[in-house]
């Protein structure tokens, strides 16, 4: 009996490995033989699941220790595809401006469903050329401009009820539905009560948590779901859009959607409201979970490191900004402290972990060959955790390496050792107003709140698919004066 077993264990075991090399086989012939270049090293995992049970269950770990024992470009599979995993500035560099020549982007089918065919994500070539043209007059300094004290305003309200809970307050959540309302509101520039955003802004959440569900357009599925949420969206743009479609080109920047259309017409396009409602999907899309995640990290590593709030609040009161209630965007220029604070807080636990690519022809890339048809990623975290151009360990949190940065050291690869709002053809176009919103939610804290932690310790931080502490970040603010003597702006 036990003899029976153990034959049966061990043809079993053979069955596997054969399978796991068979499997290994496969993809080893499918390098391009006309390139004498060898596939990276890595391995491929197991038949048809490859590597995914393993970067699900390890997380960040999955990278880190794969680029440990395989160096900064190794393959892999994951999610059924086969993967070029890319990290380091020069590696990075080449991935980033080789869109649309190397390189296209990647996006999941649900994505593209759910997102559309005019947005930013689906277009390519040309047609993405144009539609960052028109996209760029909704982040030109003169449109910062106008937004930037309505955000500050609605950043000082969420400061004073966040100061007034007489309970923790879970930040991770609130500020997404904080920068739902911010971009619903100002940006967009919908007409919506605290009721109504905050059901649109649940609407919203659904919609992003399947964006990369399977495309099955069946009851019950994520994707189905997700477009019914998109749905629901849809009904609250339209009205509001048709209404701006008829209104004359204003003199004077107003919100996105106006922006959108006015720079669509001077280019000679005349966008149709199912352009603008993607458009403006998109753009909530864009901001939604990075900036809440961002903010988030902001309120943690201030938490953790009072020497910089310290700073920060003499860097205000050298300027004359302790207690000046708005500031624009010149003021801002001026902090230069509250900039590294910024940057650092990016460098450190940027929002997003990197970008998916596909391969338009084989490449050679650190002396291995990318196979046209692979996927690659390419890695903010590992490039950040691994650049040796700072004079300060790129462990530690220490804003004044951006201030102390020799220039000499960034070397060829210039701006690719930091990428947190990516780079080349692709790079966020929104980069600034993020930052922007940063630094205007820092000196708000720090003008008005001191806060602390509502648990034992502090949370570990989940990395996938987006930064963000996994309990939420519970923390106590208490108000560091009385806030009834200025009146905030209403959004």
């Amino acid at each position: 009996m036990l003899g029976a077993v153990g034959t049966t264990l061990l043809c079993a075991g053979l069955l596997l490995g054969l399978a796991q090399h068979l499997w290994t086989l496969r993809w080893t012939l499918s390098r391009d033989r006309a390139s004498a270049l060898p596939l990276p090293k890595g391995s491929m995992g197991w038949p048809f699941f490859g590597e995914t049970l393993h970067w699900l269950v390890q997380g960040s770990r999955f990278h880190s220790s794969r680029r440990e024992r395989y160096g900064t470009v190794f393959k892999t599979h994951l999610l059924g595809r086969p993967v070029i995993r890319v990290s380091g500035a020069e590696n990075v560099r080449t991935i980033l401006l080789g869109e649309h020549r190397l390189v296209r982007s990647q996006w999941p089918q649900s994505a593209h469903i759910l997102l559309g065919s005019h947005t930013l994500l689906s277009a390519v070539g040309e047609p993405h050329r144009q539609r960052r043209k028109v996209l760029a007059k909704v982040f030109s300094r003169q449109a910062l401009e106008q937004f930037i004290p309505r955000l500050q305003g609605a950043l000082r309200q969420e400061v004073r009820s966040w100061c007034a809970s007489r309970g923790p307050v879970a930040v991770y959540g609130a500020a997404k539905v904080l920068t739902f309302r911010m971009a619903a509101r100002i940006l967009l520039g919908l007409q919506l009560d605290e009721a109504q955003c905050t059901e649109l802004a649940q609407t919203f959440e659904q919609l992003v948590e399947n964006i990369f569900s399977l495309p099955l357009d069946v009851p019950f599925s994520g994707l189905r779901k997700g477009i019914r949420a998109r749905d629901q969206l849809y009904q609250h743009l339209d009205e509001a859009i048709a209404e701006k479609l008829h209104e004359e080109q204003a003199a004077e920047p107003g919100d996105a959607l106006h922006l959108i259309i006015n720079s669509a017409r001077e280019l000679g396009q005349e966008l149709s409201v199912q352009e603008l409602k993607e458009s403006a999907v998109e753009l909530l899309f864009a901001a939604f979970f990075t900036t809440a995640s961002a903010s988030t990290s902001l309120i943690l590593l201030l938490l953790q490191h009072p020497a910089a709030i310290a700073k920060i609040q003499q860097e205000l009161s050298v300027h004359g900004l302790g207690c000046e209630p708005d500031l624009s965007l010149a003021a801002l220029g001026r902090l230069r402290y509250l900039d590294c604070v910024v940057k650092e807080v990016l460098r450190l636990l940027p929002p997003v972990s990197g970008g998916y690519r596909t391969a338009l022809r084989t490449f050679e890339l650190d002396g291995y060959q990318i196979p046209k048809g692979w996927s690659v990623m390419y890695s903010i975290r590992d490039t950040h955790e691994t650049a040796t151009v700072y004079r300060s360990p790129p462990e530690g949190f220490d804003p004044e390496r951006f201030g102390l940065e020799s220039e000499d050291a960034r070397g060829s690869c210039g701006r690719f050792h930091y990428i947190p709002f990516g780079g080349g053809a692709r790079s966020c176009l929104g980069q600034e107003l993020a930052q922007a919103v940063l630094q205007l939610l820092a000196v708000e804290l720090v003008r008005n709140a001191r806060w602390e932690l509502a648990t034992p310790a502090f949370p570990v931080m989940q990395t996938v698919p987006i930064v963000h502490p996994v309990d939420g970040l519970r923390l106590f603010f208490h108000p560091l004066a009385t806030l009834g003597a200025r009146d905030g702006l209403q959004l």
